[in-house]
């Protein structure tokens, strides 16, 4: 029943509202203020959602300046054509927009949200429904509906053609990839394999154990593309000069490839494996040609004859670390030379830095195609919030 009726209800015959429409009005008020709890505690009137968001402004909300300066609009030709819509003809309920539901995997995507947690929090974050342009009384994609977007991108592999729309739209916009590029890779986790060691000489020739072709159940909930790999850590000498023991830590997942300009510290190509994968061998997968620098700068992992051969064939310069003789010291101008590029080099731990830090970036889902989905939007969301930061920083300061 509606407040109206409700009202009406309670007001029965007992009052001619022709006689007092004033006394009348005010019980109108009063009673919604009692059914929905608005105008309690001493508030002149109804909750004004106009002024909470511009106090959410006023406080830096970072997604009402994404909306303002990114034109999702930009990305429909390419959502389109891999989300085709079915025909409506014989009715249903209408679906909802594909920009839309490309922000809503943005949102979900920027702070690591589930599916369920990401209805959730579209449904109670008015800074949310703002980024959306929903309103209090819009329909709001389920976790269901959100999932199913997301595993359409996956088969349509759609991810590569956003990334590379948004990277033309910041050329537009006068980023352009300047001042050479930095390569590097960093290991994306994912849930543990709990396999025997029977099971794992299996999945690395690439077929199925024979003990899980029966069980379709347990096969859906086995991810057979993600890898182990043991990342070292160097120990520096003790103050005595007695050397330290390295660490090997290992870990499970997949690996996220970027190159990133070194100007304006966006990525510009990337790619996804296995966490197993040699950073090495993908030197050429990421690299850059529209830079309009030619130096290339990537640590000791990616060193090897090949790389150089590549690289001067392609007229970039190497800038890449040279690796310590083995069984001898390294020369001092070597470390010195290491160094200097390693000044220029650290500025894409950052990028990495901030999409495990504040955007949690881990791989959930199963299979390389899904995981390729989440990182290529983790770092077409990490292009979008570095444009944020760039167009903030180039603003004019604003008058004291």
């Amino acid at each position: 029943m509606s407040l109206e009726s409700q009202w009406k209800e309670k007001l029965g015959s007992k009052v001619d509202t022709s006689k007092n429409p004033g006394r009348i009005g005010d019980r109108l008020i009063h009673f919604v203020r009692l059914k929905t709890g608005v105008g309690m505690a001493g508030q002149p009137g109804f909750f004004d959602i106009d002024e909470r968001l511009r106090e959410l402004s006023s406080k830096g909300d970072d997604l009402d300046r994404l909306k303002r300066l990114v034109d999702f609009e930009l990305f429909r030709a390419e959502l389109e054509e891999a989300v085709p819509r079915a025909d409506r003809s014989k009715g249903g309920r209408p679906p909802f927009d594909h920009v839309l539901m490309l922000k809503v995997l943005i949102l979900q995507t920027m702070h690591s949200l589930s599916d369920e947690r990401c209805e959730y929090l579209i449904k109670d974050r008015l800074s949310f429904m703002r980024f959306l342009g929903l309103g209090l009384a819009d329909p709001v994609p389920d976790a269901n509906t959100i999932w199913t977007f997301r595993e359409a991108l996956t088969k349509a592999d759609a991810i590569e053609a956003l990334f590379r729309r948004f990277d033309q739209a910041l050329k537009m916009s006068g980023y352009l990839a300047m001042g050479g590029q930095i390569v590097d890779a960093t290991i994306v986790a994912a849930p543990k394999q709990r396999n025997t060691n029977e099971e794992k000489k299996v999945l690395k020739e690439g077929r199925v154990p024979d003990a899980w072709k029966d069980k379709p159940a347990k096969l859906a909930q086995k991810d057979r593309d993600a890898r182990w790999t043991v990342k070292y850590s160097k120990a520096k000498p003790r103050a005595d000069g007695m050397p330290q023991v390295d660490l090997a830590i290992p870990a499970f997942g997949y690996k996220n490839h970027v190159s990133i300009d070194r100007c304006h510290g966006l990525i510009r190509k990337w790619t996804a494996t296995d966490a197993a994968a040699y950073d090495g061998a993908r030197l050429a997968d990421v690299l850059d040609r529209e830079n309009t620098a030619s130096e290339v700068w990537a640590d000791t992992a990616y060193r090897s004859a090949k790389n150089e051969q590549h690289l001067t064939r392609h007229g970039f310069v190497s800038c890449i670390h040279r690796k310590k003789p083995k069984g001898r010291p390294m020369a001092q101008r070597t470390r010195i030379a290491n160094a200097r590029k390693s000044k220029v080099r650290s500025a894409v731990e950052h990028v990495f830095a901030y999409q495990k830090g504040p955007m949690v970036l881990v791989v959930r889902t199963i299979g390389i195609a899904r995981a390729r989905v989440k990182i290529g939007l983790a770092n077409l969301a990490y292009n979008m919030r570095r444009f944020v930061w760039l167009d903030g920083r180039n603003a004019p300061a604003a008058a004291t």
